[in-house]
């Protein structure tokens, strides 16, 4: 499944080793709050200094203007990252040109650089051949480990690839290795569990889910859209009624694999101490909408789930920033915890979800990509995958 060189397929000894890390971490007056993607990356860091590598790590932060913003400097990032490991880390002002140039020919064996965010270049979400190429002359070799933005074609994930020998970090194999085996060849019953808000970003997902999958349960905000396909009255719920359509044509060829709410929690106000009330599956009345799933759904849904072989999951099951709107899915995360399946969390809120329920120690594996995970569930190749050198 997996054919594509391994950080230790390299010598890596006393090479400079540019290193995509997804860095993108939340940070609040210049501290990072949530350093999940950081420790993610340790592994591969930590085996190319223990190997004799000069380290260089690059990564976006944030959505800057393709130009310097002191709110997106990595270099609250390359602090943490010095707290968390033995070796010296040290910060290049820039990513390209003349300031990270001295920086790299300065940086010798067993020392970190942490460059600036790559994205204070425009050509950085071009994939400019030009700023991959300057990226490349920093270094002797490649490692891609940002799963996270292994979805996009930009210069430092996919474009540096075509000027130095590369290979996959040890956090880019497990995600790759994890959420393929998922799809390629998962252990029976494969269940796959869609929340969120909106099926028009998951079409593609549930069509690829549907050749695959043999049961997928469907919550949150799109199950609205999928039962106002069916004819029922959602009133203030959130509906696509653009994607009625497709939503209908997914329902016609599904052969039964799609199982939908059996009943809802509604509430008459989108606010975390409106009203609330549990209805079987029906009309929802005028100036109320959906919420969470509810407890007979909470049921069924978690009955498919013990049965389970596999299970991927991508998306809350409701509003479970309201605590009080929050039960569906947090009885889904234990429910998918207590299973014994092989079970992969894909990403955005559902990870969050997994990690304030207490239960991420029993999930196999936690993804760090929201998009990329997607988009391999939809059975698309990742550009930032299809350009790492092949075994």
């Amino acid at each position: 499944m997996f054919n594509k060189k391994l950080v230790t397929d390299l010598d890596v000894k006393g090479k400079k080793v540019l290193v995509r890390v997804d860095f993108n971490v939340p940070i609040k007056e210049g501290k990072v709050k949530d350093a999940t993607r950081i420790t993610a990356a340790l592994p591969t860091i930590q085996y190319l200094l223990d190997h004799g590598a000069a380290v260089i790590l690059c990564s976006h932060l944030g959505r800057p203007k393709d130009a310097p913003d002191p709110a997106y400097t990595m270099k609250p990032v390359a602090d943490y990252l010095g707290t968390l490991i033995s070796a010296p880390v040290k910060f290049a002002e820039d990513c390209i040109g003349p300031t990270a140039e001295a920086a790299s020919a300065a940086l010798k064996p067993g020392e970190v650089l942490v460059l600036e965010n790559t994205r204070f270049h425009a050509e950085e979400t071009r994939n400019d051949p030009g700023m991959a190429k300057a990226l490349a002359s920093l270094a002797d070799l490649y490692v891609n480990d940002a799963f996270g933005s292994a979805h996009r074609a930009h210069a430092s994930t996919a474009g540096v690839a075509e000027y130095l020998p590369s290979a996959a970090g040890f956090l880019m194999e497990k995600e790759i290795k994890y959420l393929g085996n998922a799809i390629a060849n998962p252990t029976r019953p494969f269940v796959a569990i869609l929340g969120g808000a909106k099926i028009s970003d998951k079409i593609g997902v549930i069509e690829n889910l549907l050749k695959k999958a043999d049961k997928i349960l469907i919550g949150g905000g799109m199950a609205n859209t999928f039962l106002a396909a069916q004819g029922y009255q959602m009133a203030d719920s959130l509906v696509e009624a653009e994607v009625l359509d497709q939503a209908r044509a997914l329902l016609a060829k599904s052969e039964g694999k799609l199982l939908l709410p059996c009943d809802m929690v509604i509430a008459d106000a989108f606010d975390a101490e409106a009203k609330k009330q549990t209805l079987p599956l029906g009309d929802v009345p005028a100036g109320w909408r959906v919420l969470d799933i509810g407890p007979e759904t909470v049921k069924a849904f978690g009955a498919e789930i013990a049965k389970a072989g596999t299970i991927v999951w991508n998306g809350p099951m409701g509003v479970f920033e309201f605590p009080r709107f929050a039960e569906g899915t947090y009885a889904v995360a234990k429910a998918v915890a207590d299973s014994g399946a092989v079970s992969i969390i894909g990403g955005g809120d559902s990870v969050s979800a997994i990690n304030q329920s207490g239960l991420s120690d029993k999930i196999t594996h936690i993804s760090t990509g929201g998009g990329a995970s997607l988009e391999m569930l939809e059975g698309l190749e990742l550009p930032g995958v299809a350009l790492i050198s092949d075994k």
